[in-house]
């Protein structure tokens, strides 16, 4: 558990720095998109979440070389690291190139089958592919590495389909990061340390999320997704995965279908979690 906080503390850290650091980098024109509220904000800022978990990560492994060898977490904080980067590096295409003119996993398919690639197919099939490299590493047969793997997309998917106004898609990952350590068993939550590394390197941008100086935008969105996918994958039975990935399936085709937003917005409870700490409107 000690290591799990450290490593929850030093990605908050690293991510509020990383900002620090960048934010006038991210002034660029070509990172301004239009949010909620028809204001400029910088995209893909997310990316500096993916580069603290590397941080993390690098500070860890120093500390697993004056212990002579790697922590019980070490599997778990590599896998985490590769996921986030080929999720991050998908998504920061999309969040720089993508048109966006084709939506969702139906317009995506489409083009596919009209013999365009999308930014957003590129996601699904790229996606895809880094999902089953990853979870081939800790899956026992076929059916665990399918299973496993469509959790790790699906679960990437649903936090890009969330990530529709500041703040939403972080909070939304604090509370399923909560759970999940909650419902994980003694030593086996070091598996999750990758895990907590991200989850609060993207907390460590939440502040500046909510003062709309910032978008995760998909470079963040789909590699915090993609890791907290992984943190199941990782610690949970296959029984539990599997319940997860008809969770996840139907969070999906409801977003084909039905705004979260709206959703959200009817609902007394989210409304009022979704509004902490947002400006007004």
């Amino acid at each position: 558990m000690t290591r799990l906080l450290a490593a929850l503390v030093l990605g908050l850290g690293l991510g509020g720095l990383a900002w620090a650091g960048a934010r006038r980098l991210f002034a660029a024109p070509v990172l301004a998109r239009r949010n909620v509220r028809g204001i400029d904000v910088p995209v893909g800022a997310g990316l500096l979440a993916v580069l603290a978990l590397v941080g993390v990560q690098a500070l860890f492994g120093l500390v697993d070389i004056g212990r002579s060898g790697p922590g019980a977490d070490g599997v778990g904080r590599l896998l985490a690291v590769g996921t986030a980067l080929g999720f991050g590096l998908l998504g920061l295409v999309d969040d720089l190139l993508g048109d966006h003119g084709d939506k969702g996993f139906r317009g995506h398919l489409r083009a596919l089958a009209q013999g365009r690639l999308t930014t957003g197919g590129l996601k699904l099939v790229g996606g895809g592919l880094v999902a089953v490299g990853l979870v081939a590493f800790v899956a026992d047969d076929v059916p665990a590495l399918v299973v496993g793997a469509a959790v790790v997309a699906l679960a990437a998917n649903t936090a890009n389909l969330l990530d529709r106004a500041p703040g939403r898609v972080t909070k939304v990952s604090l509370v399923a990061f909560a759970a999940l350590v909650a419902v994980t068993p003694g030593d086996e939550r070091l598996a999750l340390v990758g895990v907590a590394a991200l989850v609060g390197a993207v907390a460590g941008l939440l502040r500046h999320d909510l003062a709309e100086e910032l978008m995760l935008g998909d470079a963040g969105a789909n590699p915090l997704g993609a890791v907290l996918g992984l943190g199941v994958v990782l610690t949970t039975s296959a029984t539990t995965q599997l319940v997860v990935l008809v969770a996840l399936v139907a969070l999906n085709v409801a977003g084909e279908r039905v705004s979260f937003s709206a959703v959200i917005a009817r609902t007394p409870a989210l409304r009022a979690l979704d509004q902490l700490g947002r400006r007004p409107r």
